[in-house]
């Protein structure tokens, strides 16, 4: 009884030791298509954001500059 319950742990551990790695499949091109895709969005995203927050700045800056109508 004993014995086996040492050969079965042994063979537990040796499982876990010697499990294979799960690695990730490689895209295919409909993948690659919307993985690009999606970067480049986020990248137009950040940019038109960007713009955005500028023109906002220099919006705010002008009418600093000429002075606030009361």
């Amino acid at each position: 009884m004993l014995r086996d319950q040492s050969s079965d742990r042994a063979k537990r551990e040796a499982n876990k030791a010697f499990k294979p790695v799960k690695t990730q499949k490689p895209m295919n091109d409909y993948a690659k298509d919307q993985h690009s895709l999606n970067e480049n969005r986020e990248r137009l995203k950040a940019e038109r954001l960007a713009r955005e927050a500028k023109s906002k700045e220099q919006l705010e800056k002008e009418l600093l500059e000429k002075g606030l109508p009361e």
